[in-house]
């Protein structure tokens, strides 16, 4: 009988970093006994390979992530015995990437401007100084986030019904559009989800003898895709908006915690209850939505 073998991947913002102070810290015990079972835990997020790459370090993770919303994977060249098929050699890293750089997005903001100025402001536009302002991070945590290779992200500023005929324009431009915990992202047409099966993929192939299976934690409506293609998903509540929806009725933990409460909350409950040896995925019926 094969053993399994569990795969996380996890957002980071209103997730593993709390929504307000981007603060880790909740998790870090289970981070710590996670490591010492040998989960990989993936970061999947719309942050940038610069942001991650300084997160990864402060968090102590040396593994694979996703960068900005499935646009692209970076998976160190230690973590598998040879470079997957479809990937590019950059430094340490194999790199398999999913969308196309982002000018192609900015080119064609360009056509939209006129019709809707004023009532947004992209990335792009604004300077670290101003993101820091917006997002409440750190000026070098603003300088790391601008540093964007395939998406936009826009702070919307006008109302309801010119976002919607917005997206409508932006979407018939072939961009895709989704809804993060602060901005609206735009970008190629990739998603978290794409990305997870991907690497999870690449598990299988290096550890045929496992079954491999994938828990996504996120709470926003970029990381949809990623909890309705993992095995098991994970909904951690915020205080920013509610639950986001999902087409599955199984298989779905919503935490009662915020944040990284929620996240440890949730890793308690479907792992570390098991031996070191052999981790189980259970989850508490009670939350549990049965189609």
């Amino acid at each position: 009988m094969k053993s399994e073998q569990v795969i996380l991947f996890s957002d980071l913002d209103g997730t593993l970093l709390d929504h307000h102070t981007y603060t880790a810290a909740p998790a870090l015990p289970c981070i710590s006994q996670l490591q010492q079972t040998h989960i990989p835990i993936v970061l999947n997020t719309s942050k940038t390979r610069a942001e991650i790459q300084l997160i990864q370090q402060q968090l102590n993770l040396d593994g694979p992530f996703i960068v900005e919303n499935g646009a692209a994977v970076y998976i160190p060249k230690s973590s598998f015995p040879e470079q997957p098929a479809d990937t590019q050699s950059l430094g340490l890293f194999w790199i398999k990437e999913f969308a196309a750089y982002k000018q192609h997005i900015l080119n064609r903001l360009t056509q939209l401007a006129s019709a809707f100025e004023g009532q947004y402001r992209g990335f792009s536009s604004l300077s670290s100084q101003q993101v820091s302002a917006i997002t409440g991070l750190s000026l070098q945590q603003a300088q790391l986030a601008k540093q964007r290779q395939y998406g936009e992200p826009l702070q919307w500023l006008g109302d309801d019904k010119s976002r919607t005929e917005f997206i409508e324009q932006v979407r018939s431009q072939g961009i895709k559009v989704q809804y993060g915990g602060r901005f609206i992202h735009l970008s190629d047409h990739c998603d978290k989800g794409q990305a997870l099966e991907w690497l999870a993929q690449q598990y299988q192939k290096t550890n045929p003898q496992k079954i491999i299976r994938t828990i996504a934690l996120g709470d926003g409506g970029n990381d949809i895709a990623m909890l309705e293609a993992a095995d098991v998903a994970v909904i951690v509540r915020s205080p920013a908006h509610d639950y986001p929806a999902l087409t599955r009725r199984d298989g779905i933990y919503r935490t009662q915690q915020l944040g990284p409460e929620g996240w440890a909350e949730a890793i308690q409950a479907l792992l570390l209850h098991s031996t070191a040896n052999a981790p189980r995925l259970h989850i508490p019926a009670r939350e549990v939505t049965h189609g």
